[in-house]
């Protein structure tokens, strides 16, 4: 029997605070269940969950012919863990981000059931500076494997040469045990299709596919093949090995940029955390696709994950969908950033964590890069650069074919020069009061604000970062753009990348990447909202406030999307500075807070939204932001001529207009060289206000894989979303499927995400369902006592997997 991958997706779950057992469905995030309290010891990185102490166990049933091998595989737990299979302990889980798998032949009991415990300590908190989640929030499988099989990291794809005409993969295999009379057998398939096969003897070697007329993978067309490789023996097949590859070269220097197939490439890249919003840091693979589907919609066409390996299903969008990856190892190295963190341990377990991150991505089109760290102030001392080097050639061993960065911060680099560095090697004693790591320097860089600049460009800041570039292929920069032509100018074989880029600054990078052929992309912070570091982008009213926000805040603020996937002002900007905005994107400052000073972060452009209705805000003044490439903007408010003002480059492509709000349509009108180029219109919501659902498909798989994501909208009779309106909406969920989150992108919200009832924020609010399996109807009803009710009906459809057709090698 070939390895065989078994998903364990129903178990029972008890908090030990609680006692009782409930059932859940993996990924299961233990702490978005938790109650937040303002006293939460995690405080604002943790957007004030508690941690907890928690117990997951399931049965599985054995088949009657025993496995040759069993393993149980964890692709991530969020806390301590310990494994046991029918009470026998098979071993233990660093909290985190790495994939483990424990053997588990010898406790299995075949053709019976199989108890597996897994208990999970995450109760010291804060032990991340952002909402880590809780429990088994990645999936667990069974793997099921023949005495002769490819080994866990057996099979390494590599493409060595490509060309319009020809392109050669090499594969590399290893059985897991030395067979010399074995018999590889590797086929690359497109669409079915043979195009390329080779075959060898022995237990480990080398083969060389030669492809003719290659289709490359890319961002924009990301073709893949399916590899085939096979095992046999004289009993006949034995293993099988089935991935999606694509065909891409990777080449980076300061002379020729970014190349990807040896096409210059440049990276419009978005930073984001692993958590999926309103559900936690529950890995649902619907979820990750629908992130990366709007990131590349939007005109992102690289992520960088921050600050830990990615899941797999975040890995299979990018494949799937084209987008390409920075994979960041680590976000502290033995210094520590949190109270609670693992940096005291670093030194031991950073190269197995190395080991299990390049194992997942190495035969993956989609990672084109690796980081070896996030911040980290070490880099400003000879041990830190010497860590630095070790962790890049260790890297680079593991897979020579990806460039390394690290991710500096120059500001904080240089506050190691002046020993003024917030962090701290050892923990923070007991009792003792601090602002837990970066997120105390993250205070310092919102207070001193441009200062970043100044401080940057000092000696002191090149002393601290110099040699910690000159250890990886790619220098980092986070929020370092001060530096970028006198670096330039001094390093000429320096290739530089933004690692982290402030939303204000965005449109100024992209003129340095598209100005320098050396620096070859920006990241900006963030693609995408995400939970904890509460508050610190979002604007408050007062003339004064502390970076994080007090209790109830959940999430940062920075997303150019917010927390329900609903596109932020700030990406427009971006956009108009790529050169992908096609018309002119409106903001207005919210009304109901016309005229109130507010307390603004480094992290936030701006307040504005896409919206023009504000009712009960008549006369009120408007400030009114357009975003556009173009030259000139021409603004109207009801057929009235507003004014004309310059944007495009020249004004940081926004153009901005005062008037005092009235009900109706406004619209932007763009220019260039005199002449119109396009042109937007917002509408106010007229007529009473009433209830909406929506989904963008009422047809899916009854696959427990697959997700609901249902938009709710308080809309007036032209359907247009009314900013303040909003209401509490209790929701209901018949048929086969259940409600697994459900909430906005409120940033202070008193309801939690796992309820049925939600205040809509700004109008809007998300409900996502995930079918239970069975086939049906699935309807989603939502009642306000205002706007009425609006249900909404989804189809779940029985599947059956259609049989894969390859044509038979001619190798045989």
């Amino acid at each position: 029997m070939p390895t065989e991958a078994i998903n364990l997706i129903d178990w029972e779950f008890a908090n030990t605070s609680a006692g009782s057992w409930t059932s859940v469905r993996l990924p299961h995030d233990a702490m978005i269940h938790e109650t937040r309290t303002p006293d939460a010891p995690g405080g604002a990185d943790v957007a004030y969950f508690p941690g907890g102490f928690y117990t997951y166990r399931t049965t599985w049933s054995a088949p009657k012919d025993p496995a040759a091998c069993a393993a149980l595989r964890f692709e991530g737990v969020q806390g301590d863990a310990t494994v046991t299979v029918n009470g026998k302990a098979v071993g233990s889980i660093r909290g985190g981000y790495t994939e483990f798998e424990f053997a588990v032949q010898d406790q299995v009991l075949w053709g019976a059931a199989n108890e597996i415990v897994v208990t999970v300590d995450n109760s010291l908190q804060p032990g991340s500076r952002w909402y880590p989640g809780s429990g088994l929030y990645r999936g667990v499988s069974v793997i099921l494997r023949p005495a002769l099989h490819f080994a866990n990291d057996g099979l390494r794809v590599r493409t060595l040469a490509l060309t319009a005409k020809a392109a050669t993969l090499e594969v590399q295999y290893d059985l897991n045990t030395p067979h010399d009379a074995a018999g590889i057998y590797v086929e690359l398939f497109d669409g079915g299709t043979l195009v390329a096969a080779a075959k060898a003897n022995g237990a480990a070697g080398t083969l060389d596919l030669h492809v003719p007329n290659p289709k490359p993978w890319s961002a924009e067309t990301p073709h893949r093949y399916e590899l085939v490789a096979k095992v046999y023996a004289a009993e006949g097949l034995i293993d099988e090995r089935r991935e999606k590859v694509g065909l891409r070269t990777i080449t980076v220097d300061a002379q020729r940029g970014l190349r990807i197939s040896g096409v210059s490439t440049l990276l419009r890249g978005a930073c984001i955390h692993h958590d999926n919003g309103i559900l936690g840091a529950a890995t649902h693979r619907a979820a990750e696709y629908r992130r990366i589907r709007l990131l590349k919609q939007a005109g992102f066409n690289a992520i960088r994950s921050a600050h830990n390996p990615m899941s797999r299903h975040l890995l299979d969008a990018c494949d799937e969908l084209g987008m390409y990856v920075l994979d960041e190892l680590a976000d502290y190295w033995f210094a520590s950033k949190t109270r609670y963190d693992s940096a005291s341990r670093f030194r031991d377990t950073w190269s197995e964590d190395a080991d299990r991150m390049v194992e997942k991505d190495r035969n993956r089109p989609s990672v084109i890069m690796y980081a070896a760290g996030n911040e980290i102030p070490e880099t400003a001392t000879p041990e830190g650069v010497t860590v630095a080097r070790e962790i890049t050639e260790y890297l680079h061993r593991l897979d020579p074919d990806r460039p390394v960065t690290l991710a500096t911060n120059l500001f904080l680099n240089a506050m190691v020069v002046f020993n003024q560095s917030p962090y701290k090697e050892a923990p923070e004693a007991e009792g003792e009061t601090s602002l837990a790591g970066s997120t105390e320097a993250n205070v310092w860089i919102n207070q001193i604000g441009r200062m970043m600049d100044l401080v940057s460009r000092l000696p002191q800041a090149d002393k601290a970062s110099r040699d910690g570039f000159a250890a990886v292929d790619v220098a980092g920069y986070n929020y370092g753009l001060a530096r970028y032509k006198r670096d330039l100018r001094v390093y000429p074989q320096r290739v530089i990348l933004g690692s982290e880029t402030l939303p204000a600054d965005v449109a100024r990078s992209w003129h340095l990447v598209e100005e320098n052929t050396a620096v070859i992309g920006d990241f900006v912070w963030a693609g995408w909202e995400y939970l904890g570091e509460a508050g610190v982008a979002v604007w408050v009213p007062g003339k004064r406030a502390g970076f994080s926000k007090p209790y109830p805040h959940i999430l940062a603020g920075p997303g150019m999307f917010d927390l329900i996937g609903q596109p932020d002002i700030t990406l427009r900007l971006a956009q108009a500075a790529w050169g992908v905005l096609d018309a002119p994107a409106i903001g207005v400052r919210p009304l109901d807070r016309s005229g109130v000073p507010m307390v603004r972060s480094a992290w936030r452009v701006t307040d504005a939204v896409e919206s023009w209705s504000w009712r009960g805000c008549e006369g009120r003044k408007a400030e009114i932001e357009v975003y556009s490439a173009d030259d000139h903007i021409e603004l109207f408010l009801n057929g009235r001529r507003i004014g004309r003002r310059r944007a495009g480059r020249s004004r940081g492509y926004v153009a901005k207009f005062t008037v005092p709000y009235e009900p109706g349509s406004l619209t932007a009108v763009s220019y260039r060289g005199g002449n119109e180029v396009s042109r937007t219109t917002l509408q106010s919501a007229n007529g009473q206000v009433g209830l909406r659902l929506t989904t963008d498909n009422t047809s899916i798989a009854a696959d427990e894989a697959e997700l609901v994501f249902a938009e709710l909208a308080l809309v007036g009779a032209n359907g247009q979303v009314e900013m303040l309106g909003d209401e509490k909406v209790q929701l209901t969920v018949t048929g086969p499927g259940e409600l697994i989150g459900f909430g906005t992108a409120a940033p202070a919200p008193t309801e939690a995400f796992t309820g049925t009832l939600t205040t809509t924020y700004r109008g809007r609010a998300l409900a996502i369902v995930r079918p239970t399996g069975a086939a049906g109807a699935i309807t989603i009803t939502a009642h306000a006592q205002n706007a009425g009710s609006a249900e909404l009906v989804v189809q779940a459809a029985a599947t059956t997997p259609e049989p894969v057709v390859l044509e038979p090698a001619s190798v045989r």
